[in-house]
């Protein structure tokens, strides 16, 4: 068995990319200047990432980099300039999660390879096998995966599995999370995240707690279940992280993946795999905020992977120590020099495949003191701070030779240099094979168009109510029976997480979802895939959470036959309009979903009844959140505190012209459903000026957006 298992570093800076180097690391991710899910990281400049490519390339590792949140229309029009001097330069794969910069970057960058991020909350073989079609090369999956699904996986689908070993977890599902959007503005689809899931919470008049914060991440005890599993690359969070910390944690799970792979290559199993207690105790040192679990590797969640508060003894694991500046990370040459009067002088230096051959001066012939070879090697060695050293020099001499010891040192930089470029060579692209022609859609809307009015719930009495009020289509939870009404559609709206437990149920219930609905609402891309591989024919419609930021991803849900999308909640009036979400539906009422998560605010808090149900926590300022607890899928749903009211805004919501008006319902009685319809009928169909009726509320993104 020849695994090999790449280590994969955080590099916030260029101090941390050399500390990754130096400790061992097989590959670095960092972000440029934009478009990365670190926006507070220190980030490279153009320049700088262009030498970050030269310099790990030099070294034979690789470089991946974040352009890993949504990208706006304006963006993707930048996005070529952006990505081009680091694709000419080699640059070894990017890490995307909107769907759009996927296709944009496959049509425009054929030749880059795309990794789908954690971000695109991909959680089963469904998902993965999707992204195949787009040329997808590794899944970075959710961080809430077993080792068996990533088994599955990988098995499945052939794809490489880039999976976190090491370092902060977020408590949501990546890529599902607007809590820091909708309470601070601060969106981490934008690389901005404000980290509020750190702060306390407080359920039913208890202390308050820290209900969220993660333990950080520690798998250097189940590391071999790790390869076994067949993770392809261990990827190590920390592009906030010091260069310290960055160096240390390196070099443990490169010291340790390496020794179990050892282990195997002897016949050993995993029985004979130990971390020493000094090792772990400089590891777990590195870094003390909030103490270290093994992740959801073997568990799906629990109060034991909480840090409900923070250590007393906490550290960042900031040090004067800077180990990594001792260690010289040089390559090794072999050269071969010759020396005969009245010849140029002329150097071969090797490295690996790669030779170059480059001359001097004219070898003259010694005077008094001819050159010997023991000087001429000595003087040859001295590659200081290049990334190169001799391993082996020969040196042959014909005659009595002579050459300034300047000579001499040209030569040698000339050879580095020209070695140097071959090697980069290598990596270098074309701009010819970039494809530059860029493809604009543009929607046209129907002036006058009338937008029809739908509704999601949660409960019976909810459905009823909105039915009775006259809306003419409604989203709902498999649990919920009706009997049709006359001119109203019914679509089930499919869970926000679909993984093996439901995917299992789901396909005892096919038959019935069939015959029953007239449609389906999807919210992952698992669902999309479960759907065509039964061949559905009915329509097809996807959630906010699917996200259409940009042309390009309105585009492919089109050509993937989706019928309706739902505008993005983060974007505002000016950028929906030019978006176009004439096909669109838009949320207009609702106390929004801000927290789609594994973690169990129940279990966190008391005990798990496995009855599913709401309850409700709030923050420092005493602002109240719902929980819904969906059990029978293991996840819960965390919705904002105030609901969005944006009827007294029809006007301009009409002139962005979407497909549908969309209400969601989650905790409201029958009356409260009742009064929010009419209201909204009114404003909607009858053309009213209607007032807020409702002491608290938000207009979410509607007029800020998100940066």
């Amino acid at each position: 068995m020849n695994r090999v298992v790449e280590i994969l570093a955080p590099a916030g800076s260029m101090e941390c990319l050399q500390a990754a180097i130096a400790a061992g690391a097989d590959a670095v991710y960092l972000g440029g200047t934009r478009f990365g899910a670190r926006a507070y990281a220190q980030n490279l400049s153009e320049e700088d990432m262009v030498q970050a490519i030269e310099y790990v390339h030099i070294h034979r590792r690789k470089i991946y980099m974040t352009v890993n949140t949504l990208l706006k229309d304006r963006e993707m029009e930048e996005l070529y300039a952006y990505l081009l001097p680091y694709y000419r330069a080699g640059l070894d794969g990017v890490i995307v999660q909107d769907i759009g910069a996927v296709k944009y970057i496959r049509e425009h960058f054929p030749k880059m390879p795309v990794h789908a991020s954690t971000q695109m909350t991909i959680t089963n073989t469904l998902g993965a096998d999707h992204l195949k079609q787009y040329g997808i090369t590794r899944v970075v999956p959710a961080r809430e995966l077993s080792l068996g699904e990533i088994r599955d996986m990988k098995r499945q689908t052939g794809l490489e599995m880039e999976c976190f070993v090491h370092g902060a977890l977020c408590y949501c599902y990546s890529g599902q999370c607007l809590l820091s959007s909708m309470i601070g503005g601060r969106s981490g689809n934008r690389g901005q995240c404000a980290q509020p899931c750190r702060l306390p919470y407080q359920i039913d008049g208890k202390k308050p707690a820290d209900l969220m914060s993660l333990k950080d991440l520690c798998t250097i005890d189940i590391l071999p279940e790790l390869i076994d599993a067949g993770v392809d690359s261990f990827k190590i969070e920390g592009r906030m992280k010091q260069p310290e910390y960055v160096y240390t944690v390196v070099k443990m799970y490169r010291k340790y993946a390496d020794h179990y792979l050892k282990l195997q290559k002897e016949g050993k199993d995993r029985s004979a795999y130990r971390v020493s207690e000094a090792d772990k105790r400089e590891l777990l040192a590195a870094y003390q905020r909030r103490g270290y679990c093994e992740g959801y590797y073997h568990q799906h969640n629990g109060r034991d992977m909480i840090s409900l508060k923070r250590p007393k003894n906490a550290k960042d694991g900031n040090t004067e120590e800077k180990p990594w500046q001792d260690i010289k990370v040089q390559e090794k040459i072999n050269g071969i020099l010759t020396f005969s009067v009245g010849k140029r002088a002329k150097l071969t230096v090797s490295y690996g495949n790669i030779t170059v051959e480059c001359t001097g001066q004219e070898v003259q012939k010694a005077q008094k003191q001819p050159l010997d070879p023991k000087r001429i090697e000595k003087q040859m060695r001295k590659t200081g701070n290049t990334e190169f050293v001799f391993e082996r020099l020969k040196i042959h001499t014909e005659g009595n030779v002579f050459l300034p010891m300047q000579a001499l040192n040209e030569l040698r930089r000339e050879g580095i240099k020209e070695l140097t470029e071959k090697i980069q060579m290598q990596y270098r692209r074309e701009e010819a094979d970039c494809e530059t022609e860029t493809k604009k859609t543009e929607e046209k809307n129907s002036i006058g168009k009338e937008c029809s009015i739908s509704a999601s719930v949660q409960t019976k009495a909810q459905l009823e109510a909105a039915v009775n009020s006259g809306v003419q289509c409604v989203y709902l939870d498999e649990e919920i029976e009706f009997e049709r009404e006359n001119g109203v559609q019914y679509f089930l709206a499919m869970p926000y997480i679909f993984r093996e437990r439901t995917i299992r149920r789901y396909e005892r219930m096919y038959a019935k979802i069939e015959e029953k609905y007239d449609g389906i609402l999807i919210r992952n891309w698992e669902s999309y895939a479960w759907l065509r591989q039964h061949a559905y024919q009915k329509e097809i419609r996807s959630d906010y959470n699917l996200y259409i930021f940009n042309q390009k991803a309105k585009e492919e849900l089109k050509d993937l036959g989706i019928g309706q999308g739902t505008a993005p909640v983060e974007l505002n009036d000016r950028e929906l309009a030019e978006l176009g979400i004439g096909e669109q539906a838009f949320i207009a009422y609702g106390y929004q979903p801000v927290m789609v998560s594994a973690g169990c605010i129940k279990k966190t808090s008391a005990s798990c009844d496995g009855k599913g149900g709401v309850l409700t926590i709030s923050d420092r300022y005493q602002k109240e959140f719902t929980v819904r607890c969906y059990c029978r899928d293991c996840y819960n749903v965390m919705y904002n505190s105030a609901p969005l009211f944006l009827a007294d805004k029809a006007e301009e919501i009409r002139k962005l012209m979407p497909a549908q008006i969309r209400l969601d319902f989650t905790v409201e009685n029958k009356e409260q459903v009742r009064e929010i319809c009419k209201i909204y009928m009114n404003a909607f169909t009858e053309g009213k000026k209607m007032e807020p009726q409702i002491r608290e509320y938000t207009r979410g993104h509607f007029k800020r957006g998100v940066k």
